[in-house]
């Protein structure tokens, strides 16, 4: 029963490792110095359409 206890214990550590470097990854992968034009663009996605804001392309290029 021990062993298992121990076992048990050491799989949640490398878990818990794991997740942990994967979070840091996740964050440095963010704020690495290439995103910045891309994540200026994803930020202005909502006022793109400012001018005409109830047309869409569809309609554009039907008329």
């Amino acid at each position: 029963m021990e062993n298992t206890s121990l076992l048990s214990q050491m799989a949640d550590n490398w878990m818990l490792l794991a997740m942990f470097t994967l979070f840091i990854g996740a964050i440095l992968w963010a704020i690495r110095p290439g995103s910045r034009a891309v994540h200026q663009e994803t930020a202005i996605i909502p006022f793109r359409n400012e001018d005409h804001p109830g047309s869409s392309e569809i309609e554009e290029l039907q008329s």
